[in-house]
C-alpha cells in the first residue's frame, strides 16, 4: 500500500513569513498615503493571496483606489516581495526533524498554497527544503484556489497519491480539506482569523514535534472507517 501524501500549507504553517508580508504589503500600499498595517491585523489579512491582501489594508484603512491605481500597488507588493526573499521568513522549531520522520516513513510531502507559484517556489527553494516536496500547487496554478477543495484534489493528483492529510493554520485548509474529503490537522502558530479550535479540523497540533507518521497514518484510517 502506497503512503498517504502530506500536503501542507505555506504562510502560517510551513513557514513565518509575517514580517516579509507586512513589510512588502506596507511598501505597496505607501505611495496612496495609506496608514501601514501591522502584525496584529495578519489574521484579517493573510491567506486567499496578494491581491486579497492588498484590498483588505485598502478596506481596513476605509480607502478606495482605481484598478489601474490597484495593479500598480500589487505590482509593487510582488517586486519587493520577491527581491527581498527570504528575509526574515523561517521555517517553524521542529518542522525539519517532522519532515524528517515523515519520508524516513516513505510519506510523500506537497505543498499547497495560495500564494502565487512562482513566488512559493522561490521561497522554499531560497530556504533550502525544495527537493523535500513532489508538488507544489500555487494560488494561481489552476483556475481555482483553497477553500475550493479541487484545489487540493489536483495536488493530490499530480502527487500519484490515493490518500492524503492537510496541514494548515486557517479556515482556506481546513474548509477545503473537509470538502475534499481528506483528513485535516490545524497548527495553532498560525494566521487564522478564528479560534484553531473553532476550525473542525481532525487534530490539532501546537508544535511539529507533535507531527509524526503513527498520526497520520491515524487519521487516514479514521477517514477511510468513515467512508460508505
Amino acid at each position: 500500500m502506497t503512503q498517504p501524501l502530506v500536503i501542507f500549507d505555506l504562510d502560517g504553517t510551513l513557514i513565518h513569513t509575517a514580517p516579509d508580508l507586512m513589510a512588502s504589503l506596507n511598501h505597496a500600499i505607501e505611495p496612496v498615503g495609506v496608514e501601514p498595517v501591522h502584525y496584529d491585523d495578519m489574521s484579517f489579512l493573510v491567506g486567499r493571496g496578494a491581491r486579497v491582501m492588498i484590498q483588505r489594508a485598502l478596506e481596513m484603512r476605509e480607502r478606495s483606489v482605481t484598478a489601474e491605481e490597484f495593479e500598480t500597488l500589487f505590482d509593487r507588493f510582488l517586486a519587493f516581495y520577491a527581491e527581498s526573499m527570504p528575509g526574515q521568513s523561517a521555517l517553524y522549531p521542529g518542522l525539519d526533524a517532522a519532515m524528517s520522520r515523515l519520508s524516513d516513513a516513505g510519506m510523500p510531502m506537497a505543498i499547497c498554497t495560495n500564494k502565487l507559484e512562482h513566488l512559493a517556489v522561490r521561497l522554499i527553494e531560497r530556504l533550502g527544503i525544495t527537493s523535500s516536496f513532489v508538488t507544489i500547487l500555487g494560488g494561481d496554478s489552476i483556475a481555482v484556489r483553497k477553500p475550493d477543495p479541487e484545489h487540493i484534489l489536483e495536488t493530490i493528483r499530480r502527487s500519484g497519491a490515493e490518500k492524503a492529510v492537510m496541514i494548515g493554520d486557517s479556515s482556506n485548509d481546513i474548509v477545503a480539506a473537509r470538502e475534499a474529503r481528506v483528513p485535516s490537522i490545524a497548527v495553532t502558530f498560525g494566521y487564522t482569523d478564528i479560534p484553531v479550535e473553532q476550525l473542525g479540523a481532525d487534530h490539532i497540533i501546537d508544535h511539529f514535534n507533535l507531527l509524526t507518521p503513527e498520526l497520520i497514518n491515524t487519521l487516514v484510517d479514521a477517514a477511510d472507517r468513515k467512508k460508505p
